[in-house]
């Protein structure tokens, strides 16, 4: 529903009712992540514009950066990366908060890049995507939306082909570094499967403002529950 792939909602879920740490975590939400959004970029395609073009030459671009950044995040100590992705959620909630707050105030026209820089997005992307698991798609929903004038539904379809080859890469790395519970991942990922169409139906028939304030609602909760975790 909201072109993240689910991620969000499982990396907790799995450190809290599971006992994993954060690698473990990240790394098996992974084997979900990766068929939903590819089921979910397809069904977003079928209800909206998307560039396929485009979103190949971002994926390209996003595929070398998650897999190196997924090497770091091995390395980082599981308590800081914890804090570091929680943090990263509340800052950028707080980025979206205020995107809404100045444009109801402000009448001027909106700044929009021209598509030639979107494979610098991919890059930023497929390395949030390593070092975080979900935060390439958290990234790209809000840039796309705010300095590409993408529509939010274009904006999370394309979020989640853009996701498809760095959460490929990162699941590799994560594996090799024996941080994937394939025995939970996998039925994860067949719950998923059949849930997708459904978020994607969903997101298409909520308003707007409904749809980016269910958006920021999340990474708040999120944040908040991921700080309380010892």
């Amino acid at each position: 529903m909201l072109g993240i792939g689910g991620g969000l909602i499982a990396i907790p879920i799995l450190g809290v009712l599971f006992g994993m740490d954060q690698h473990m975590a990240q790394g098996t939400a992974l084997v979900m992540i990766t068929p939903n959004v590819l089921i979910g970029f397809l069904r977003y395609r079928q209800r909206n514009r998307i560039d396929t073009r485009v979103a190949l030459t971002m994926c390209a671009f996003a595929t070398g950066s998650a897999y190196l950044a997924a090497h770091i995040a091995s390395s980082i100590d599981v308590h800081n990366l914890q804090r570091a992705f929680a943090t990263f959620l509340l800052v950028l909630a707080a980025f979206y908060i205020w995107q809404w707050y100045n444009k109801k105030r402000s009448q001027t026209s909106e700044i929009v890049l021209s598509t030639k820089y979107l494979p610098l997005l991919g890059v930023a992307s497929g390395f949030m995507s390593g070092i975080f698991t979900v935060g390439g798609g958290l990234v790209v929903v809000p840039v796309l939306v705010t300095l590409f004038a993408f529509a939010q539904t274009q904006a999370q379809g394309m979020a989640l082909i853009l996701v498809v080859p760095g959460a490929l890469a990162a699941l590799l790395s994560y594996s090799q570094a024996g941080n994937v519970d394939w025995s939970i991942g996998l039925p994860l990922a067949l719950g998923g499967i059949f849930s997708v169409s459904w978020g994607v139906a969903l997101a298409h028939k909520l308003p707007i403002v409904y749809l980016r304030g269910a958006f920021c609602l999340m990474l708040v909760g999120v944040g908040i529950a991921m700080l309380a975790l010892k």
